[in-house]
């Protein structure tokens, strides 16, 4: 059996009596840090009695295999890493897809997750949300994503790193627009919690300063009531990617995808024809 272990997230306390249970019993335990994880359970005073290996992006690809060798031997393989839920921007993905497609048992041991409860805290919408993960580093990169995501009318939960969430709440600014709802969780569960809510713009002003800590930022969608934006305003997002690094080709098809309009008609309006 493969289990994916939910792990804290900063509280000890919030470690379930299962986590415990399977950390003691499983046969191999495939870490995001060994070292991280030799300390976890020593605090949860858990004794490890099966072998410990590094399970980290890096070696992903390779131990996968070697892990899904032992699953088809019949042991028991509890996947954990750092905090909070394997696969979700972390390790765990390829194992669950080579065990799914081995037709090993695949299960999981719920816990804390920043994505569900940075959502919770947020006061933003949560009937509907999508979980986008790290925003593209380089600039161009990231505005076309954004840019794609314009149109997106569910609530939208993205991780960031701290030392790029100033540029990445500004192109979140420039993409959603200035006033749109948004919520930047700091240290969730943590002691040094904080949770900044108000208009992206306001909260990119405020995250130009220093600003530490493990990040989730919360973006309201679009509201479905909203007017879809001008074609004057949309032929100067295309030319806001383009400067950007964006080749005006896919500019162009990002922004009428992002709006709701037909290519062509975006195509004619940024060609004056």
């Amino acid at each position: 059996m493969l289990i994916l272990a939910g792990a804290p997230i900063g509280r000890l306390g919030d470690a379930s009596p299962r986590l415990r249970e399977a950390l003691a019993e499983a046969d191999v335990i495939a870490a995001e840090d060994t070292r991280r994880f030799r300390r976890l359970a020593a605090d949860l005073e858990v004794t490890v009695a099966g072998r410990v290996v590094s399970y980290y992006d890096a070696n992903e690809t390779g131990r996968a295999k070697e892990l899904l060798e032992a699953l088809l031997a019949g042991q028991t393989v509890v996947v954990i890493t750092d905090a909070g839920m394997p696969g979700v921007s972390d390790p765990g993905y390829r194992l669950t897809s080579l065990a799914v497609e081995a037709g090993v048992q695949v299960t999981a041991l719920p816990g804390p997750s920043a994505v569900t409860t940075a959502l919770a805290v947020s006061g933003l919408p949560s009937d509907r949300f999508c979980f986008e993960g790290f925003p593209p580093r380089k600039p161009g990169e990231r505005a076309r994503r954004l840019a794609a995501l314009a149109g997106e009318e569910r609530t939208m939960v993205f991780f960031e790193a701290p030392h790029r969430l100033g540029a990445a709440l500004e192109a979140m600014a420039e993409a959603f627009g200035p006033e749109r709802r948004a919520a930047v969780c700091r240290e969730l569960t943590k002691t040094y919690e904080e949770v900044r809510r108000g208009p992206l713009a306001e909260l990119a002003e405020w995250a130009a300063g220093e600003v530490r800590g493990e990040i989730t930022v919360v973006v309201a969608g679009r509201p479905a009531e909203e007017a879809p934006p001008a074609m004057d305003d949309l032929v100067g997002e295309v030319a806001r990617l383009e400067e950007t690094g964006v080749p005006r080709k896919q500019a162009i098809v990002d922004v009428a995808k992002s709006a709701g309009i037909p290519k062509r008609e975006l195509y004619n309006a940024v060609h004056g024809s």
